[in-house]
């Protein structure tokens, strides 16, 4: 009895465990189901979310889940949905990112999202998105990104979003807000960025504003405001843009006119409450007119208020009306994913969708996506970066974004197990591939990350593709690296070419690219650089890219220095099966600089053949010095004999077999240049 009894008692502990966490579950899975009837009505989106399904199965697309189980991530960004966000969003309490932008999203936003106390991103911008923001949201204690920008969003902005005291970026831009600027948002402590441009709003600057020591960025452009701006923005150099108030002056300001003695007039005739303006603040008047006081007596200032009321409703009009012109020619450019436009296009600066800075440095490089995962943290003086080329180096997400149009399946150039890699334009207009991979995938141990990073930003070669920068994102739960971009593809792309098909490389692009790729794999065996010696591990002909001029770029040098070691183990496959994984790595598990040497024979071979999968009449070719069995046919016998029977020479040492039997780098290079010579 004893026994039956203790078995009873752990039945019922464990049921009385488990029911709240049963509970717990289907009230999320609830949530998410309502969630979708609301952001895709048609279901043809969200079609993986299923009545049935787990959310923390990796099978609802969007959602990530956290180390308890419970849903921490929505990424829905650019899929193209129709419906509305739902007040059922607030079920998901351990939510702390929500990307819905780049949609096509109506209603209001729901004051239900205060009840996410746990969120720090939301992104809601690029919609059409319509009435006021909720005051509620000012309860989000947690919110650290408010990226609403770019909807139909009216009334005031909310005071009580000066309550959010881990805001960094603020962005409602390209609205129809207006009222004034609250100067509750002066208690933001750690903002970065405010971005109140193309609005309604008017009234002044407040100079609590001023004092926040981390602002970095503060665009107020196109609104009606009017008074002296606080001279404590000057700190911002370029970061303060006021351009299109007309209301607006101040000292020091490129954009802006210098304040006069009417501006004193007017601005103490008609906004008395900043009479009390202390030294600061005052405006800095230029000696002719430095004793110019305002007049004080109510009998001074009412003949001036008829004409100062008749000049600003004047000026009034013809703004809105202007706005409301160019809100309506932007609104038609904002269908987001038109594959139809051109890459010029895309970096328009009538596109509200894009947040342009001037030059190529972004001045919100520590901005949004930083938070949170970050693997390295404070430490990014220990890459050895200068102050200038740090903000080169590191990019946030909004740019990514921004460069990849969030990720369009239009710019993908391809996919992995592990990670995507898309083209992209940088708000400089240069062209870059965007590696995306997994945190999953990355090395766990951040010092281990951050070392590896810093090995990849040091290679610097003709031959191999150039590392320009690194951005990381908790919210989305991945790292990229930004490459420069390539523009002829990868090699594999002219090869197994019949005729009539694509490019077809002549005999002298062949060499070229073999004596390049031949100098990248020197460039990591023996540079003072990379010290101990880089082993590639993976070269293949998908890993040889061409630019414009068809000159050979070796990618993913040294990536395996980042990347989780089962990840690394599990792209050798591909190698193993293209014939590029030399022998001896089957017994001994090692990568050497022989290894390199046997994949970079195997390619030359390709090259010479014009052939993919490598045949053993290619090798007997080679060997006897048939060149119509291992010369690409294609060629039309415009090639020199000589020279393509002394590289198949060397293809075949490289990949001899025996490792010590095959050359090193330095040995090849100079067979290749002695090869030239003669063929010359």
């Amino acid at each position: 009895m004893g026994v039956f009894r203790f078995l009873f008692f752990f039945i019922l502990l464990f049921t009385f465990f488990q029911i709240p966490l049963l509970a717990h579950g289907n009230t999320e899975l609830r949530a998410l189901m309502e969630l979708k009837a609301s952001l895709d009505p048609t279901n043809q989106v969200l079609d993986s979310w299923k009545n049935d399904g787990d959310p923390c199965s990796g099978s609802f697309l969007g959602v990530a889940c956290n180390e308890h189980r419970k849903v921490a991530n929505i990424s829905l960004q650019g899929k193209g949905l129709s419906g509305q966000v739902s007040a059922a969003v607030a079920g998901l309490k351990c939510l702390s990112g929500l990307y819905l932008h780049y949609n096509s999203l109506s209603g209001e936003i729901p004051k239900e999202l205060s009840d996410l106390q746990e969120l720090t991103d939301l992104y809601l911008n690029v919609n059409n998105l319509s009435g006021t923001i909720p005051p509620q949201i000012g309860n989000m204690a947690g919110l650290q990104v408010l990226q609403l920008c770019c909807n139909q969003l009216t009334g005031n902005i909310p005071k009580e979003i000066g309550s959010l005291k881990k805001l960094s970026v603020v962005a409602l831009q390209y609205n129809k807000l207006n009222g004034t600027i609250p100067s509750s948002l002066g208690n933001l402590g750690l903002l970065r960025r405010l971005d109140l441009s193309f609005n309604n709003l008017f009234g002044a600057i407040p100079t609590t504003l001023a004092d926040i020591s981390h602002l970095e960025i503060l665009d107020v452009r196109n609104n009606t405001l009017s008074g002296l701006v606080p001279s404590g923005l000057n700190r911002l150099n370029g970061g303060f843009q006021g351009e299109n108030n007309p209301g607006l002056c101040g000292t020091g300001f490129p954009t802006l006119r210098t304040c006069s003695a009417f501006d004193n007039v007017n601005i103490n005739a008609l906004e008395p409450s900043r009479s009390h303006l202390n030294d600061n603040n005052a405006p800095e008047i230029s000696s002719p007119t430095a004793n110019i006081q305002a007049p004080s007596s109510n009998q001074s200032r009412f003949p001036l208020i008829p004409i100062i009321s008749g000049v600003i409703i004047i000026g009034f009009v013809f703004i809105v009306a202007g706005f409301l012109a160019l809100v309506h020619h932007r609104r038609k450019k904002q269908k987001i994913g038109n594959t139809s436009e051109s890459s010029d296009g895309r970096l328009s600066t009538d596109n509200p969708k894009e947040f342009h800075r001037n030059g190529s440095v972004s001045p919100l490089v520590t901005l949004e996506y930083s938070y949170g995962w970050d693997p390295l943290g404070e430490n990014w003086d220990g890459l050895g970066f200068s102050p200038e080329n740090l903000n080169k180096f590191r990019f946030n997400l909004e740019e990514v974004e921004s460069a990849t149009q969030c990720f369009s399946e239009v710019n993908l150039l391809g996919k992995s197990k592990f990670s995507s890699v898309y083209k992209g334009i940088l708000r400089d207009g240069s062209l870059v591939a965007i590696r995306s991979i997994n945190v999953t995938s990355c090395k766990s141990e951040e010092a281990e990350f951050v070392k590896g990073l810093y090995l990849l930003n040091s290679l610097k070669h003709e031959n191999l593709v150039k590392l320009r920068g690194f951005c990381c994102s908790k919210g989305r739960g991945e790292c990229f690296l930004i490459y420069d971009f390539a523009s002829k593809a990868n090699l594999s792309k002219y090869l197994d070419i019949e005729d009539g098909g694509k490019q077809i490389l002549d005999w002298s692009k062949r060499i070229s690219i073999i004596n390049g790729i031949a100098k990248g794999i020197e460039y990591l065996h023996r540079s003072e650089a990379t010290k101990p010696p880089i082993v590639h591990r993976n070269i293949s002909v998908e890993k040889v890219l061409l630019d414009q001029q068809f000159n050979p770029l070796i990618a993913d040098s040294a990536l395996h220095k980042i990347l989780a070691d089962d990840i690394v183990y599990s792209t050798l496959k591909v190698s193993a099966a293209m014939g590029y994984l030399a022998p001896e790595y089957i017994t001994t598990g090692r990568f050497t600089e022989k290894t390199d040497i046997f994949a970079f024979g195997v390619i030359i071979l390709q090259i010479l053949s014009g052939k993919l999968q490598l045949t053993s009449s290619i090798r007997s070719g080679a060997e006897s010095g048939k060149f119509e069995d291992f010369v690409d046919t294609n060629l039309k016998g415009e090639f020199s004999e000589s020279m393509a029977a002394k590289l198949g020479k060397i293809a075949l040492n490289c990949t001899n077999e025996h490792p010590d039997d095959r050359p090193s780098m330095e040995t090849i290079i100079q067979e290749l240049n002695d090869c030239s010579n003669v063929s010359s």
